[in-house]
């Protein structure tokens, strides 16, 4: 039996991670760089980077295909654009990236740190409106609150 993050180890050998540095850079450079955020839709409500596309990491491989309820046309027409996954911490879109290249994605690459890390490095953040997240408000949101069920049981 694998574990979540032994998962994400066994993609990284095929999946491109960029830093948020690199992603702000690519941005200036790329207009044209499509943002896919994995989260469900009630974080991205929440905060996300301005313009980018919310296909929750459930349905990714259904949104990427003609003919499925769960279709997102934007998506499937990127088959050749430079695209990055995106998620909180930077595991989940290791996976949807990982799950793009499968589907031919010829330039995909996961955000390393994920929002997390572009919060840290000061990088703007925006909620369902488009306002401005204020950096106070974002720092809270990313940090861990685990309820005592959610942890593992200790051995006794």
């Amino acid at each position: 039996m694998k574990r979540f993050l032994e998962l994400v180890k066994d993609c990284l050998g095929e999946v491109r991670e960029i830093m948020p540095w690199d992603l702000a850079q690519r941005l200036a450079e790329n207009p044209q760089l499509l943002i896919v955020d994995v989260r469900e839709p009630d974080e991205f409500a929440t905060m996300h980077i301005a313009g980018s596309l919310n296909v929750p990491r459930g349905i990714l491989e259904s949104a990427c295909e003609w003919d499925y309820e769960e279709t997102v046309p934007e998506l499937v027409a990127a088959r050749e654009r430079e695209v990055v996954a995106v998620c909180r911490s930077g595991y989940r879109s290791v996976l949807a990236a990982n799950a793009m290249r499968l589907l031919g994605y010829r330039d995909v690459a996961s955000l390393q740190t994920g929002l997390r890390g572009w919060k840290d490095f000061d990088q703007p953040l925006v909620d369902g409106a488009g306002a401005p997240i204020d950096p106070e408000r974002a720092d809270r949101y990313f940090t861990p609150r685990l309820r005592p069920e959610q942890r593992r049981p200790h051995d006794g």
